[in-house]
């Protein structure tokens, strides 16, 4: 039990980090200052866990832990200056925010069920978790957030995460069935992306007078 919390500590730091690029590679897109890229790194990478907390009455992650705020901060700095004399390709926004879903869901979905809720509600915590920072950056950045659009992104997190519950259903364990989840909301995130795959678009049929 000490090392499944040990490695999901290692793997909600990972997530944090590649959100906050995720943000900060936004962010360079407007031409923010350093300011507004660490405001916008931050959100994305603490605004999922910290609705998810608030949602599920438990103590803020980074506020009982603040090593969240200084490793965001700190990365964001660095990618900040180093992006000054390195291209950084726009395309790995998305790769970033790809890896930063699986994390996050699998991370919220854990939460939950060490809270024993229902499935249903684990497995939005799950979602909530993954894909609210997102839309947070996506609203301060002045774009429509992707899961608004047809973009595969919070379906993604949805089928990672009722994999997570089905493979433990079956007898998988926890490490197991986070492996597939992660694995599954990054590939279906992923080929997404490379293959321009989407969901259908409500366009409801116009009727002439």
């Amino acid at each position: 039990m000490v090392e499944i919390f040990s490695g999901l500590h290692y793997l909600d730091i990972l997530g944090t980090i590649v959100f906050a690029f995720s943000g900060l590679l936004a962010a360079s897109r407007k031409q923010l200052d350093l300011f507004g890229a660490i405001v916008i790194a931050m959100v994305t990478a603490i605004g999922g866990g910290t609705l998810r907390d608030l949602i599920l009455d438990q103590p803020i992650f980074w506020v009982k832990d603040p090593s969240y705020i200084y490793i965001i901060t700190v990365a964001t700095i660095f990618l900040f200056y180093y992006a000054r004399f390195y291209h950084v390709p726009m395309k790995s926004l998305l790769f970033l925010d790809a890896v930063g879903l699986a994390a996050f869901t699998v991370i919220g979905a854990h939460k939950a069920i060490l809270l024993d809720l229902d499935d249903a509600i684990i497995i939005m915590t799950a979602v909530m978790t993954g894909v609210v920072g997102g839309v947070i950056r996506d609203v301060l950045v002045g774009e429509v957030p992707l899961i608004f659009r047809k973009e595969i992104y919070a379906t993604a997190a949805f089928v990672g995460a009722s994999l997570m519950l089905l493979g433990m259903n079956f007898g998988l364990s926890i490490e197991w069935s986070m492996f597939i989840a992660m694995l599954v909301t990054f590939g279906m995130r992923w080929m997404a992306i490379k293959y321009n795959f989407s969901l259908p678009v409500f366009k409801p049929v116009s009727h002439q007078d």
